[in-house]
């Protein structure tokens, strides 16, 4: 506990995995209610688009996660270095 209060430690990191899976969520289900919306009913178009929304949404909040965790993990190095 010490090392969070000091902020010896990072707390985010630990937190950004959750966000990640919540992201993958939220888009899961917007790609699925973009597939499915509408009143005319199930059309290939909206599925494709759907589908592309799920796998480009996926790689997007992959991405956006890792430059994160690359910024604290930049930090952690350079802490090793100080202390050195």
């Amino acid at each position: 506990m010490k090392d969070i209060f000091f902020f010896d430690k990072m707390l985010i990191p630990r937190i950004i995995t959750g966000i990640y899976w919540i992201t993958l969520l939220a888009v899961l289900i917007g790609g699925l209610g973009s597939m499915f919306e509408g009143y005319g009913g199930f059309t290939a178009g909206k599925f494709f688009e759907g589908l592309f929304y799920i796998v480009a949404g996926a790689i997007a909040a992959r991405i956006w996660c890792e430059l994160l965790i690359v910024l604290f993990k930049m930090n952690e190095a350079l802490q090793e270095i100080r202390h050195k």
